[in-house]
C-alpha cells in the first residue's frame, strides 16, 4: 500500500466580490454570527506555489514505465490504479469496475484518486511509490477535508432553504421567477438539479454534490436586486471560491455519456437541460478560471462544447479553457444576437439544438482562407469596446489613450528612481484585479508583504493602521480579488520566472502578469557577458510568452541615467532597442522638478500599437491613501501626440488662439505650458 502524505497544498482561488460588502462569505450578517477577530498570520499571505521542478508528460510516462505501473493515456491527464482504495471499492453504483481511478494531470503532475478523492503533488506522488517519507503518517484524503465551520454553516442554509414551488406566496413565487429569469424553467428541472430559495436572502441556492455517498459539500447562493431598469447579481460560494470545486450537474452525468455541454452560469445549465436533454456542467467560477482540479471529471467525454455567454470575454475564455482540455475535442458557441447566453435563448424562444449544432471547432490544423476567420473578424467589428479589452477605472485619460487592457501583448514601464514606479503599478494593475482580472505579481525588489500593505491601502483608499477595527472587513475583501504573488526576491533566473508564469496561467487562468523588475533577472543570465543581449533575449522571453499564452504582461524597466532636468523619452529605456520594438505598449513616469514650486508627476503614453494614440495626462499624488488620481481638470490637459515627433493631434483647450507650439519637437516641449503652477493664487 503506497503511502500519501501531504507536503503542501495550493493556496486557494479567488474571485472578484462583485456588489457592495454584505458581510462574512457574502451573507447578510443576520443569518451569520459575530466571528472572533482573526488573528493576522504572516504566513498566510497569497503566494504562488509551483513544484520545485518543473514536470513533463514523457517524464511521467517514463517514471510509471520505470515503476511497472500500468497506465491509460488521455485527453490531459494519465490513468493508473489507485492505491487508495480497496479492491471491493474499484466499482461505482452502476457495478463498473473503476481499477484506473487515478488521474495524474499531464502538465502539472497532480493527482486525484476519483474513488477515495485522495490528491496530492507529483512529488506526493513520486514519495508514495518510492515509500520515502514518514510511513507512520496515513494517506490524507484531501478533497474531503472541510472546515468544521463551513460543514455546519452549510447545512444551516440548506435546511433553512426550501423547494421554489413550495413557496406559499404565489406572488413571491412568480418574483423570484422574474428576477431570475426562470420564468420558463419547469419545477420539475429545478427538482432534478436540486434547486432551493432562501427567502431570508433572496436567494437561489445551489447544491455541491459529489457523485456517490459524500453528501453535501457545499452552496452557491445567487442573489438578485434591482439596479434602474435591470438587475444585479451577487455570487457567494461556501467553502470560498479557492476550495469550491463544483462542477454543477456532475451527480446527473452518466458514465456513458460522451459528450457534454459546459456553461459559465447554473441557470443555463438548467435551460439547456430542460430544452435539448443533453449533459450540461456548469463551471464553478465561470469564465474566470477552470482549475486544473476538475479536468479528471471531464476526460471520459470525446466531445465537449463550451457556450460560456454572449460577449467577447466568454469567446475568449472558451477558447483558453479549451486548450487544456485539448482543442481536438473542444467547440465553442460564438457569441452573437441570435446566439445568446443559454438561458436568454429559452426565454426569447430560440432554438438551443440548432445553435449548438453551429459551434464552431476550437482547433484548426492550418488556416486556408478568409473564409475561416470571417465570423472572428464580425465578432471584433461588432464589438469594438469589448475588443478594445478592460478599461481603467481610476484612470479614464489611460483608457482614453490605450482603449484597454488586452490579453496578448507586452507593455514596458519606465520612470526615474524614485519616482514612484512601484506605487503607481501597483494601482494600476489593482485597478484591473479589481474588476475580475486575473493577476500574478513578481515583485523582485520589494517583500510580498510590504507589497500586499500598499495594494491594500490603496484597495481601502486610506490607511488602516489609523482604523485597525475595519482591518478584517477589508482584508475579506481584498482576499476575494483573483490576485496571486510570486515568492522570488532579489535576482533570479529568466527560466524560473518563465516556468513560474507558465504553471499560473494554466492552474490559475492568469490574464495578467506584472515584473517589476527586469533588471533583477539579468544578473543570472550567462549567454554572454554582454548585459545588451542578456537583456535582448529576456525582453523576447517575455514577448514570446505573451503571445504564446494570451496573456498580458506588464514589465517594469529602469531608465538610462539622465539628466535630472531631462524628461525621459522612449529612447531612454535601458538596453538596445528591442524593448521598445517588442512593446506593444511603452508608458514613462515623468517626474518634472520645478524650480518655482513641487516636482510634477505625469504619465506619458509613447506607443499604443492598438490604435496609435499616445499623449500625456497629469498624475497628483495622494499619500495618505498611496494612490494617484486624476486632477480635477484633466480632460483639458490631456494632450494627444500623433508621433514620436511631438506633432500635436489635439489641440489643448485654451482661451486663446494659436497658443499651440509652431516648432515643437518632443512631448516635454508641451509638458511645461502644461503644468506651469498658477502664480495667481498662493500655493498651498
Amino acid at each position: 500500500m503506497w503511502v500519501l502524505f501531504r507536503s503542501g497544498y495550493p493556496l486557494r482561488i479567488l474571485l472578484p466580490l462583485r456588489g457592495v460588502w454584505m458581510g462574512r462569505r457574502g451573507l447578510p450578517r443576520s443569518l451569520v454570527p459575530a466571528p472572533p477577530r482573526r488573528r493576522y498570520r504572516k504566513e498566510a499571505l497569497p503566494a504562488l506555489e509551483v513544484p520545485a521542478l518543473p514536470v513533463t508528460a514523457t517524464e511521467i510516462r517514463q517514471y510509471l514505465r520505470g515503476h511497472g505501473i500500468p497506465f491509460q493515456d488521455g485527453h490531459s491527464c494519465l490513468r493508473a490504479p489507485s492505491p487508495f482504495v480497496e479492491s471491493s471499492q474499484l466499482k461505482d453504483q452502476a457495478g463498473v469496475t473503476t481499477s484506473f481511478s487515478l488521474f495524474i494531470d499531464k502538465t502539472t503532475g497532480r493527482f486525484l484518486c476519483m474513488t477515495s478523492l485522495a490528491e496530492g503533488s507529483w512529488e506526493d506522488f513520486q514519495a508514495s511509490v518510492e515509500g520515502r517519507g514518514d510511513g507512520n503518517r496515513e494517506g490524507v484524503l484531501l478533497s474531503k477535508t472541510l472546515e468544521a465551520e463551513d460543514i455546519e454553516e452549510v447545512q444551516r442554509i440548506w435546511d433553512r432553504a426550501v423547494p421554489l414551488w413550495e413557496l406559499p406566496d404565489p406572488e413571491e413565487i412568480q418574483l423570484a421567477r422574474t428576477m431570475f429569469g426562470l420564468n420558463k424553467v419547469t419545477d420539475d428541472t429545478l427538482r432534478r438539479f436540486s434547486v432551493r430559495y432562501l427567502r431570508s436572502a433572496r436567494s437561489l441556492v445551489f447544491p455541491w454534490f459529489y457523485p456517490g455517498s459524500w453528501g453535501l459539500r457545499g452552496l452557491k447562493l445567487l442573489g438578485a436586486e434591482g439596479q434602474g431598469d435591470g438587475v444585479h447579481y451577487i455570487q457567494t460560494t461556501i467553502p470560498r471560491p479557492g476550495a469550491y470545486h463544483n462542477l454543477f450537474g456532475l451527480p446527473l452525468i452518466s458514465h456513458r455519456d460522451v459528450e457534454v455541454v459546459l456553461t459559465s452560469r447554473e441557470l443555463d445549465s438548467l435551460a439547456l437541460k430542460q430544452s435539448t436533454g443533453l449533459p450540461t456542467l456548469a463551471l464553478p467560477r465561470g469564465t474566470s478560471c477552470l482549475p486544473p482540479a476538475l479536468l479528471p471529471y471531464l476526460e471520459q467525454f470525446r466531445r465537449i462544447v463550451f457556450w460560456l455567454g454572449d460577449d467577447l470575454r466568454s469567446w475568449e475564455a472558451a477558447k483558453l479553457f479549451a486548450r487544456k482540455l485539448n482543442p481536438k475535442r473542444c467547440s465553442l458557441v460564438r457569441p452573437g444576437d441570435q446566439q445568446p447566453c443559454p438561458l436568454e435563448a429559452l426565454n426569447r424562444g430560440l432554438n438551443l439544438s440548432r445553435i449548438l449544432r453551429s459551434a464552431l471547432p476550437a482547433w484548426h490544423k492550418s488556416i486556408v482562407s478568409f473564409r475561416q476567420l470571417r465570423e472572428e473578424v464580425l465578432g471584433e467589428l461588432s464589438n469594438v469596446e469589448q475588443v478594445a479589452g478592460v478599461r481603467w477605472s481610476r484612470f479614464p485619460d489611460l483608457s482614453r489613450l490605450l482603449k484597454g487592457h488586452r490579453k496578448g501583448e507586452l507593455t514596458v514601464f519606465t520612470g526615474p528612481t524614485g519616482s514612484g514606479k512601484t506605487t503607481f503599478i501597483s494601482e494600476y494593475a489593482l485597478d484591473l484585479c479589481s474588476q475580475g482580472v486575473n493577476t500574478l505579481w513578481g515583485s523582485f525588489e520589494i517583500s510580498n508583504v510590504r507589497l500586499a500593505r500598499v495594494m491594500l491601502t490603496q484597495f481601502a483608499m486610506g490607511r488602516l493602521e489609523e482604523q485597525l477595527d475595519k482591518y478584517d472587513e477589508w482584508a475579506d475583501r481584498f482576499e476575494d480579488l483573483p490576485l496571486y504573488f510570486m515568492t522570488f526576491h532579489g535576482q533570479q533566473s529568466i527560466r524560473t520566472v518563465i516556468d513560474t508564469m507558465q504553471h499560473a496561467v494554466y492552474v490559475y487562468d492568469i490574464c495578467h502578469v506584472v515584473i517589476d523588475n527586469l533588471q533583477f533577472m539579468m544578473g543570472h543570465e550567462q549567454l554572454s557577458t554582454d548585459r545588451i543581449a542578456a537583456q535582448d533575449y529576456i525582453v523576447g522571453a517575455f514577448r514570446k510568452f505573451a503571445t504564446d499564452t494570451s496573456c498580458h504582461v506588464t514589465l517594469v524597466i529602469h531608465p538610462r541615467k539622465e539628466d535630472d532636468d531631462k524628461e525621459l523619452q522612449t529612447a531612454s529605456i535601458f538596453g538596445s532597442a528591442k524593448a521598445s520594438q517588442e512593446a506593444d505598449n511603452i508608458l514613462i513616469l515623468q517626474d518634472r522638478k520645478l524650480v518655482t514650486g513641487p516636482g510634477k508627476r505625469y504619465l506619458q503614453v509613447s506607443k499604443n500599437r492598438f490604435d496609435g494614440d499616445v499623449g500625456v495626462f497629469p498624475l497628483e499624488f495622494n499619500k495618505s491613501s498611496l494612490t494617484f488620481s486624476i486632477p480635477p481638470k484633466s480632460k483639458s490637459r490631456l494632450k494627444k501626440i500623433k508621433d514620436d515627433n511631438g506633432l500635436v493631434a489635439k489641440k489643448p483647450s485654451s482661451g486663446k488662439k494659436g497658443a499651440t507650439p509652431q516648432n515643437s519637437e518632443t512631448c516635454s516641449d508641451l509638458a511645461p505650458n502644461t503644468y506651469q503652477p498658477d502664480t495667481s493664487k498662493p500655493s498651498g
